[in-house]
């Protein structure tokens, strides 16, 4: 049922502005973040057709001092949007996200886990055009997300972008000019644009796992935020060697491994000991595979069982984005390696 956005009980949308294409403007050596976004945005919403403009909430603009694009996003600014969210959620029925498109699903996995037991929306968004350019896509995504953001059957972090509405901890960007470009490979939407509506999908949230008070974890990831976590592709010939150089440095904690099919790497002796030593020093290693679609079984294979002798954790069906992040957050927590191990098996906000 569509809400009610001109509803009195309704606190003002909190729009957050963090870069990214849709803020951009054309500079001297090309597009870079600009500024003056909230009268940026009230005009380009102003555009949208009467019966979709009555329908916007009230909303709420607030730009980060140095707005970025998001290629130079670093779990440090994982970390202050989450810690800002965290602060601020309660004066809002919902927070819209405005981010590039590049990192866009890593910023949404990060939050999602940070920001555990949400009770209300945090929806992030952006453009694949800037705000004033020709066809632009950006007030439609903007709409959508201020129209989802009000919908308190939506507890979780989400992705509003090309009429569809996607769990954040699922996401992938899976075009490059598309204005469908995002995808969750392995999850159905949560919902999506149908006709004039913005419809939540029932039974695909997280609001009925959701129990009491929003149990927020906003841990330090600044000791993590250069070269902490590394993600490592497998390719044909790879030696242990090359896995040996990421893996000894003094500064790394855990690393995602992108392997083959179903869950397969070389049965080299050599490679699989480098991996060992590593997760027998306390290093968090967990393995995904380079399919986009399905999971890993590393039982099923002879090729795979070298990873669990290992210690290298299967990741499952988890998208690149929501292992390292995941990796992320629990490396920054002081937990036992046991219990590092068991969180990154659990389930813990709709990510596997």
């Amino acid at each position: 049922m569509p809400i009610d956005a001109t509803s009195s009980s309704l606190r003002p949308v909190l729009v957050i502005y963090t870069g990214g294409t849709l803020g951009m403007v054309a500079g001297e050596h090309g597009l870079a973040p600009g500024g003056d976004i909230e009268a940026r945005l009230a005009r380009a919403l102003d555009g949208l057709p009467a019966q979709r403009r009555a329908a916007l909430p009230d909303h709420e603009v607030l730009a980060l001092p140095a707005p970025i694009d998001s290629s130079a996003a670093t779990p440090r600014e994982w970390q202050r949007l989450a810690d800002l969210i965290a602060t601020r959620f309660r004066d809002h029925t919902g927070i819209v996200v405005l981010h590039g498109t590049d990192t866009l699903a890593w910023t949404a996995s990060s939050l999602a886990y940070q920001l555990q037991g949400l009770d209300r929306p945090v929806v992030v968004t952006g453009a694949m055009q800037p705000l004033e350019a020709e066809n632009s896509d950006a007030a439609d995504n903007v709409e959508l997300a201020l129209r989802f953001a009000i919908n308190p059957a939506l507890q979780e972090v989400a992705i509003a972008f090309g009429g569809r509405l996607l769990r954040g901890v699922r996401a992938r960007k899976w075009q490059t000019r598309d204005a469908h470009a995002f995808v969750t490979p392995n999850y159905p939407l949560l919902g999506e644009r149908v006709g004039n509506d913005a419809v939540l999908y029932p039974g695909r949230g997280l609001a009925q796992q959701q129990r009491g008070a929003p149990r927020f974890e906003l841990p330090d990831y600044g000791p993590l935020a250069e070269g902490g976590v590394a993600r490592i592709v497998l390719w044909p010939g790879i030696t242990a060697r090359q896995v040996a150089a990421w893996l000894e440095a003094p500064t790394l904690k855990g690393a995602l491994l992108e392997v083959w099919g179903g869950g397969n790497m070389p049965q080299d002796r050599d490679l699989l000991g480098v991996l060992a030593d590593a997760s027998g020093q306390g290093k968090l290693l967990a393995a995904i595979s380079q399919c986009p679609h399905g999971g890993i079984d590393i039982d099923h294979y002879a090729a795979g069982r070298g990873l669990q002798a290992a210690g290298v954790l299967s990741a499952d069906a988890m998208t690149p984005e929501a292992a390292l992040t995941k990796l992320v957050h629990l490396l920054a927590q002081p937990l036992a390696d046991d219990e590092r191990r068991r969180r990154f098996l659990t389930p813990l906000v709709g990510e596997r």
